[in-house]
């Protein structure tokens, strides 16, 4: 399995080796599919990527405290970028519940006799 090409970006800005990072997403993944009971689809691929972020952001963590530049805390990003994909699908299900209503209202099924 080929690591996704984020890895190297996120090991970067918390301060981390690609090897380590890699060690980290295979952990993740691991844990992932252990949590789901699959090894694919897109509760995993979700999960896998929240349980790294997460894994990174204790393994950070354990560093000396005389670190000046802390590195910052990616899971809300992981989050934000979560809650951002799914106000596009709320929005197209309220507009298709809207554009059912008016058409019920409209053209009212007839009932059966």
């Amino acid at each position: 399995m080929k690591a996704p090409k984020i890895l190297p970006w996120v090991a970067r800005k918390a301060g981390i080796s690609d090897e380590l990072a890699l060690k980290l997403w295979r952990r993740a993944i691991s844990e992932a599919e252990y949590l789901t009971g699959k090894a694919d689809g897109s509760e995993y691929w979700g999960l896998a990527v929240e349980r790294f972020l997460s894994i990174v952001e204790d393994e950070v963590g354990t560093t000396p405290e005389y670190n000046l530049t802390p590195a910052p805390r990616l899971s809300w990003m992981w989050h934000h970028q979560t809650r951002m994909s799914m106000l596009s699908l709320m929005a197209a299900q309220n507009a298709y519940r809207y554009w059912q209503t008016t058409w019920e209202s409209m053209y009212p099924q007839k009932k059966a006799a």
